[in-house]
């Protein structure tokens, strides 16, 4: 799910970074929220009340909420720059890159936050935002587009168009393929909700606080790994079955 693009990537594939990922961006949305009252996956509040701060003429009040859309920004330009940079050396898989840096992001912020001073909520915060940054714009690449995860209005706005036009088969005659993209969504929505739900028990009912900002970065981990261990296997099975198809040839 991490490696195939283009034509190979199948509506599997789309699916199964879509549970991992909505599901990761809400532990993370939920845990940003109860611990540093902000919003940590999408910058659509932070552009509201940066407008209503420069509006009143309170510009250097405003500038922390230009910051978090600088931050959600960056990130996906990091992600970008990356996935651009390597993308013609073969021997690595480039969506790898980003996934990793979020990863570390998630394990360093509790780490730091607990063992040193340094205790700034916004910084925190551009952290947190700079990770979904990063998620969203390496899975909107890997997937052309079709897969995002940080945040819901464009996943609505798009499940209601394809619902209405289920009613309108003359016009959109390909209806399995929306049937298709509305399960997507369908799932990419529900997982994230459950993300929530698992962020706000580990975060307030274990107390875990900013330490559940762990458990995401361990599914992401634990997602490499078995993609990684998967393709592995892929390989071996074709090239299991060539060496096979060679000796039956020579037999021949």
């Amino acid at each position: 799910m991490f490696r195939h693009q283009g034509k190979s990537r199948t509506l599997k594939h789309n699916l199964r970074i879509a549970i991992i990922l909505s599901f990761v961006a809400g532990i993370v949305n939920v845990t940003g929220f109860l611990e540093l009252q902000q919003l940590t996956t999408n910058v659509t509040g932070h552009f509201a009340l940066f407008i209503n701060d420069v509006s009143n003429f309170n510009v250097w009040k405003g500038t922390i909420y230009f910051l978090y859309i600088f931050s959600f920004l960056f990130g996906s330009f990091t992600s970008g720059f990356l996935i651009e940079k390597y993308r013609d050396t073969k021997k690595l898989n480039v969506f790898v890159l980003p996934t990793i840096i979020e990863c570390l992001l998630l394990i360093s912020i509790p780490i730091i936050y607990k063992t040193t001073q340094l205790k700034n909520v916004d910084l925190i915060v551009c952290c947190l935002l700079f990770a979904m940054g990063l998620q969203n714009s390496f899975v909107t690449k890997i997937s052309n587009a079709i897969v995002r995860t940080t945040h819901l209005t464009g996943l609505f706005t798009d499940l209601g168009i394809e619902l209405s036009q289920l009613f309108f088969p003359k016009a959109h005659p390909y209806r399995e393929k929306i049937k298709a993209t509305i399960k997507l969504r369908i799932f990419i929505i529900s997982f994230f909700f459950l993300g929530g739900l698992v962020g706000g028990f580990l975060c307030s009912r274990m107390n875990l606080k900013l330490n559940t900002l762990v458990f995401p970065a361990i599914v992401l981990m634990v997602s490499l790994l078995f993609d990684d261990f998967r393709y592995r296997i892929i390989l071996t099975k074709r090239k299991y079955k060539q060496r096979k198809v060679a000796r039956s040839n020579t037999h021949k």
